[in-house]
């Protein structure tokens, strides 16, 4: 049996004589609750997805509505997963609370046809809810969905039925469905699934991934603190100062005092030309500015400043010797 919630469908195969099963009707269904997506816990009102097996104890004849199927939610992936519900039917009356819903007339049929297959010798039969048809064009119309990591999952499963027309074997291994497991070659163990608890192996790495980032962590740290060091500049990022390498007018204050350029012996001119000046009542103003300038130009020297503001100074403190 395969469910479809968005085409609202409810195919019922029936395996042929050489153990295929063939498609035998579909049958519309009347309801179904919540949205496309898998059942998380009690009270979501949403109608589950997975692969669930019917065994005779969950036929329900004397249901309130009509007749009902219980799915068998929560399975062992369910349960992995730390999903709860309960009751969850495929029943008639048209009305759905988590459920899904058909008509008294089409849920007869359905659960005579199941009925009948216990009655010959069936063991169980497998029921698929999908949300959809698992096609590439649906899988891509909803991409943005959060429930395609579980969708794809459960894909594989509905490909598996869709090129074999065989039942798939359904197992859980570490939270995840696995389908149609098989043991490797020459492998004497049979396989064994643990539906909860985490591979050894998988812990492992998990516990070198979390190693390999305080590592990361520590390394950025110490980076951090080195960076705060004027030579030890870690961070590229960072503004250097002008004596670091790579930085415009960088290693001037290597160079010796009396190694001016003809820009700066220019511009030293230019600047005394501006504070000549012809009457005696601004040469305190001179004085002052000149020295306010040589402090400043000392004060810049001793933080590196380059060679032409030392020049510059020295021919100012020369300028104002010969006004006295």
């Amino acid at each position: 049996m395969r469910i479809f919630k968005e085409e609202s469908e409810l195919e019922v195969w029936k395996q042929d004589t050489t153990s295929h099963f063939q498609i035998l009707k579909v049958y519309p269904i009347c309801r179904w609750s919540g949205d496309l997506g898998p059942k998380v816990h009690e009270g979501d009102r949403q109608a589950p997805e997975g692969f669930y097996t019917i065994t005779p104890d969950l036929m329900q004849p004397n249901s309130n509505y009509y007749l009902a199927i219980n799915t068998g939610f929560p399975n062992t992936y369910d349960k992995a997963n730390d999903r709860h519900g309960a009751f969850l039917m495929i029943h008639g009356d048209c009305s759905s609370r988590g459920c899904y819903a058909m008509t008294d007339e089409q849920i007869g049929e359905i659960y005579s046809l199941a009925r009948e297959s216990f009655l010959g010798g069936q063991q169980s039969f497998q029921v698929q809810a999908y949300p959809f048809r698992m096609t590439p064009a649906n899988l891509a119309r909803h991409h943005t969905n959060p429930n395609m990591a579980f969708w794809r999952m459960i894909k594989e499963g509905s490909d598996h039925f869709e090129v074999s027309h065989l039942e798939p074997k359904v197992e859980v291994c570490n939270r995840h469905y696995v389908f149609d497991a098989a043991p490797p070659a020459n492998s004497s163990k049979p396989l064994v699934f643990n539906p909860t608890d985490v591979a050894r192996l998988t812990w492992s790495r998990l516990r070198s991934r979390r190693w390999r980032w305080r590592k990361s962590i520590t390394t950025t740290r110490s980076m951090r603190r080195r960076s705060n060091h004027p030579v030890r500049r870690a961070d590229p990022y960072r503004p250097r100062r002008r004596h670091e390498p790579g930085v415009p007018g960088a290693g001037r204050r290597q160079h010796s005092a009396g190694a001016c350029s003809a820009a700066g012996t220019a511009a030293a001119a230019a600047r005394r030309r501006r504070q000549r000046v012809t009457a005696d009542a601004s040469q305190p103003l001179v004085r002052r500015s000149v020295r306010f300038q040589a402090r400043r130009h000392a004060g810049r020297r001793h933080r590196g400043g380059d060679a032409g503001a030392r020049c510059r100074c020295e021919r100012g403190a020369k300028t104002q010797t010969r006004a006295a």
